[in-house]
């Protein structure tokens, strides 16, 4: 009798707690969801009293629901237009957290490690390459033993930020994509199956032999699958590492509102298909109790967070663009 009442008192005093803690609600990209994943479980060790809860529906979805204001902050790949800023009730921010590799991935007999240059991969994205062994690719493969077999296209479904990064680097490589489709969260995708979320697209690769599609680096290294390496501006063939898309952040120009493209950088090892992702915040919060938390939340991530980037296969911000971010974080109104 003892046991099970000191039992349903610890309950009890569970349940006091969690109803204790202040719930901040976020939804948006699925790029940076592995590490967002992680701060989030880390940062309640920090501060108890609260718990994020945090859903990955893409970057369109983030940007649609911190602009209704159902949640307390969104989450985007790709910059909102000032057409869309324009929707919003009082300034809202982008507030960059760190950077990625968006990579190109497949599905092919045997262990083949491939190459492929930009104006390959939009013909493969308009449907006019449509076999694995076409010249187009087997020119940059030799020796590779590339199959006689159809290029399944995999894109994503759902309104994407990883989208945005895609289309915006295919709307840089070749003019035919450009005018066609152009770059956005979504777009009328000439070819392909679509998937949800990153995890959508890499659950379709991983099961259809002779697919490709683009996903963060975080996905492809979780679910083992393959990714190309890319030519860069420069000419050069990259594989994405940390290290390449360092590369590219580095000679990225950014502007006070940190809305900037870092696709086909010019750096020698720069890998031409990264991009950052950011938090959306309002400038003045309308609950002061949430927006102090959040306000807090964020220092943490750009002090102890940006450690926890590189073993989870992102990029952190260089020291000089968390200073600047730190700066308008300390402008955050609640």
């Amino acid at each position: 009798m003892k046991k099970a009442l000191i039992t349903l008192l610890f309950a009890a005093a569970l349940a006091a707690s969690a109803s204790a803690q202040m719930l901040i609600n976020g939804a948006g990209a699925t790029f940076p969801q592995v590490i967002y994943a992680k701060w989030f479980d880390q940062y309640t060790k920090v501060d108890s009293s609260v718990r994020f809860n945090y859903q990955g529906i893409g970057s369109g979805g983030g940007q649609k629901q911190i602009l209704s204001e159902t949640v307390d902050f969104g989450a985007s790949d790709g910059p909102m237009s000032d057409a869309n800023l324009a929707k919003a009730p009082r300034a809202l921010w982008h507030i960059p957290t760190v950077a990625g590799a968006v990579v190109v991935s497949y599905n092919l007999p045997g262990d083949l490690k491939i190459r492929l240059d930009g104006p390959t991969l939009a013909g493969i994205y308009l449907g006019k390459i449509t076999r694995w062994d076409d010249l187009a690719i087997s020119g940059q493969n030799p020796g590779v033993a590339l199959p006689a077999q159809d290029i399944i296209v995999v894109h994503r479904s759902d309104g994407s930020g990883t989208s945005y990064i895609f289309t915006d680097y295919l709307s840089k490589v070749s003019p035919a994509w450009k005018t066609l489709v152009g770059k956005g969260t979504a777009v009328n995708w000439p070819a392909g199956l679509g998937g949800k979320g990153n995890a959508g697209v890499a659950g379709q690769i991983r099961q259809l032999s002779g697919a490709i599609g683009y996903i963060e680096l975080a996905y492809a290294r979780q679910n083992k699958l393959p990714y190309a390496d890319l030519k860069n501006a420069s000419g050069n063939y990259v594989t994405p590492t940390i290290d390449s898309v360092v590369a590219a952040l580095a000679s990225a120009t950014i502007p006070d509102d940190f809305r900037f493209s870092m696709v086909n950088s010019p750096g020698e090892n720069a890998y031409p298909i990264a991009g950052v992702t950011w938090l959306l915040v309002y400038q003045q919060q309308k609950d002061s109790a949430k927006g102090e938390k959040l306000v807090a939340f964020l220092k943490w991530a750009y002090t102890d967070g940006q450690k926890m980037a590189a073993a989870l296969d992102y990029a952190p911000l260089p020291d000089a663009v968390q200073a600047r971010v730190l700066a308008r974080v300390n402008e955050i109104k609640y």
